[in-house]
């Protein structure tokens, strides 16, 4: 018993074992009440469903968010809250890419959600490992935050010149390299991600992958890219790394509840890339200031990036009011959502499942 409350107290990361387990814990929880009883059966997510399941997520993140401003200090809790709120809005573009990918493989939205929800165990282990390494890297190295600083000013800057390239998962280099290497079936078999079928070459049995697999590769691979530019971004905000997985993760965890809702408004966010990457240069030059003249009040840093993010959603819904109008009025106010964002083209003879 005591050798396991020492290990429990010991130091990993600058927290005591234990906060890390229970965070963990609550991760794990959250996962398997999700998939084990609330989407035990493949179903579509209605936009109702999607924003009660977020705002529960998000309530979840508050509470813990309190519990660390209540334990750790004021500090570490606006820290943790700044953290969220830009993981939180960065994590809106991500919405656009995920549903390309679900339409290029014609993925219909009842199998959506089980992929966003494995996807999520994925996403742990690479976050995780991007932010350890982040972590030692800044630990070891202080000058490398300088490094972040120059890095997020310059896609902030970039982001507001340039925009954003359309995404062309056709061209994707996963998807050609997995195709060419991998079995793929032309056809969905429900929601397995593997199945076995007679080959058409050989006639034997063997395993493939169906498109459910490559979409939720090619979902993990994206978030690896935009996860490039959200971990300095945090980093800059906190070095506590405790504080920078806790926010990564819980925003993460409340993005796969709330996609289906906003797949649906995708377009109503127009004008929040600009917001962020305002957000990103602001975040970026506070590097610099904190380095070279002394740490700015996290109360500033909280107050600028929700100030910004709910300035660039306020705009963006205001400018595109007309086009939600109009759209309301040719398909109905409760139209249901399609079976399927899209269909992905293309010259395989599609089999029977």
């Amino acid at each position: 018993m005591e050798l396991l409350a020492d290990f429990l107290t010991s130091d990993f990361l600058g927290k005591s074992v234990w906060l890390w387990f229970v965070f963990l814990g609550i991760v794990g929880a959250l996962l398997a009440f999700d998939l084990g009883v609330l989407h035990k059966q493949d179903k579509e997510l209605g936009v109702g469903e999607s924003l009660i399941l977020s705002a529960f997520y998000i309530a979840i993140a508050l509470v813990f968010g309190a519990w660390l401003w209540w334990s750790m200090g004021p500090t570490s809790g606006m820290e943790y809250f700044t953290g969220y709120a830009l993981e939180k809005a960065l994590s809106i573009d991500n919405v656009f890419v995920i549903s390309l990918i679900f339409s290029y493989f014609a993925i219909p939205a009842k199998y959506q959600y089980r992929a966003l929800l494995w996807g999520i165990l994925a996403v742990l282990v690479l976050r995780g490992i991007m932010i350890g390494l982040g972590a030692a890297l800044v630990q070891q190295y202080e000058w490398v935050l300088y490094i972040f600083g120059a890095f997020l000013i310059a896609t902030g800057i970039k982001m507001l010149v340039m925009g954003e390239n359309e995404q062309d998962v056709s061209k994707n280099p996963i998807v050609r390299f997995l195709s060419k290497r991998m079995r793929v079936s032309a056809e969905l078999h429900g929601s397995h991600f593997f199945v076995r079928k007679p080959d058409p070459e050989t006639g034997k049995l063997a395993r493939f992958a169906t498109p459910l697999f490559l979409a939720l590769v090619v979902i993990n691979i994206a978030d690896l890219v935009f996860a490039v530019d959200s971990v300095p971004a945090i980093f800059a905000i906190t070095t506590d790394t405790y504080i920078v997985f806790t926010a990564n993760i819980m925003a993460i965890l409340g993005l796969r509840a709330l996609y289906f809702a906003l797949a649906a408004m995708v377009h109503r966010f127009e004008y929040l890339k600009y917001a962020l990457a305002i957000v990103l240069v602001f975040i970026g030059a506070k590097i610099f200031w904190n380095q070279i003249v002394g740490k700015a009040d996290p109360a500033i840093s909280l107050g600028v990036t929700l100030s910004l993010i709910a300035g660039g959603v306020l705009f963006s819904l205001w400018k595109t009011r007309t086009a939600a109008t109009d759209e309301a009025a040719s398909h109905g106010l409760t139209a249901p959502l399609p079976d399927t964002i899209g269909t992905r083209p293309s010259t395989r003879p599609a089999g029977d499942d």
